[in-house]
């Protein structure tokens, strides 16, 4: 426990003394957004936040992961501990090309299909050479294990909607970080009671780097996170999303046996899946690329609302809070039944916004707001 506290200290604290020098770069260097068009900032906001938090949580994972092989008791102990190496290498090597495409978006901007390139790309390496994949979905609809190309090609689906799902809500102060930092920390407090050591401190130096990244991005925001921060977040989730549901039974503590691994995970993302679930199918209705820009996504709803970047991001952060604990009713109920209820709710909340939406915006209509 006493390195998990210096991995999150060490995140928190090289993104929050790292950040002012960074942003006055930034400014003298002209990498900011300005506002006008579909933005709702009113100033100039430095752009490449991403640079800190990619850098924050792999020094500070790197500086305190170590392994004793001196304590390495027998050869299945020795097995897990090289494929911890093998997926640490593959996890370095998969968000530096996000990374740097991310970075290359926020400076001059990246054509979609070429993102989506990289996003397969990741996505096969990790599938296909460290094998971080969905093999199964543990009893949900009486599904259990899935054929080897049914699961390369959900792992490879998930890679590609949970990183974008990241991305698309990083519209509003402290809204991806936040949920970021929720989703870290829930996942980090999972594999502590699962007694995995080596995740919780990926887990926690990402939850580390976010709420020290949120004390500068928080509403009004000082800099923000952009493509670089929100693909890298996107990946690491995806990648905590998946060894979470994919967790050795025989390995787990009695106090998560009866919790559905799939449902948990699912609901710890299920703001940015929900959101751009609901925007893909706006989009699509309307004849147009799913990755258009528009304001259609919940927060802006939110937004239209009249409760600000404080208020919204509030919201969102007691929904996900709520929404995680919703899914802890798997310990009693059958998964299918869980997940349902969580879904349900998730569905419940968004017709409620939806109808308080229309009842203040009267003469608003569902539109897309294409960028220029």
């Amino acid at each position: 426990m006493i390195t998990l506290l210096l991995v999150f200290a060490t995140a928190f604290f090289v993104v929050l003394y790292s950040t002012p020098p960074l942003i006055k770069v930034a400014i003298l260097k002209r990498l900011f957004d300005e506002p006008g068009g579909r933005k709702i900032h009113k100033r100039i906001v430095p752009t490449i936040g991403g640079v800190i938090i990619f850098a924050a949580t792999l020094f500070s994972f790197s500086l305190w992961y170590k392994i004793d092989f001196g304590q390495l008791k027998d050869m299945e102990e020795l097995i897990s501990v090289n494929q911890y190496l093998t997926e640490f290498k593959l996890i370095v090597a998969t968000s530096i090309v996000l990374f740097f495409v991310g970075i290359k978006d926020d400076i001059i901007g990246t054509a979609p299909i070429k993102k989506l390139v990289a996003h397969v790309l990741v996505g096969l390496i990790l599938v296909l050479i460290g094998n971080v994949r969905i093999t199964g979905l543990h009893g949900i609809f009486g599904v259990y294990e899935l054929p080897y190309w049914a699961s390369v090609f959900l792992s490879l689906f998930t890679y590609i909607v949970v990183v974008n799902a990241f991305n698309l809500i990083d519209g509003v102060d402290g809204l991806a970080g936040g949920v970021g930092f929720i989703a870290a920390a829930s996942f980090a407090g999972w594999f502590i009671i699962a007694n995995d050591y080596v995740y919780a401190s990926l887990s926690v130096a990402l939850a580390g780097a976010l709420l020290g990244f949120l004390v500068f991005n928080f509403s009004p925001a000082k800099i923000f996170m952009g493509d670089s921060g929100s693909l890298t977040i996107g990946l690491l989730m995806c990648i905590l999303c998946i060894k979470v549901i994919e967790y050795p039974a025989e390995k787990i503590n009695n106090d998560l046996i009866n919790i559905s691994k799939p449902v948990f995970a699912i609901a710890t993302l299920i703001y940015p899946l929900a959101d751009t679930l609901r925007v893909f199918v706006v989009r699509a209705t309307k004849g147009v690329s799913p990755f258009s820009a528009d304001r259609n996504h919940l927060h802006h709803r939110l937004m239209d609302c009249g409760l600000g970047h404080l208020g919204t991001v509030i919201w969102v952060y007691v929904f996900s809070i709520f929404t995680i604990g919703i899914s802890l009713l798997s310990y009693f109920l059958d998964p299918s039944v869980a997940l349902l209820i969580v879904v349900g709710f998730t569905a419940l909340c968004a017709v409620i916004l939806q109808l308080i939406y229309r009842s203040k915006n009267p003469s608003k209509q569902t539109t897309i707001e294409f960028k220029e």
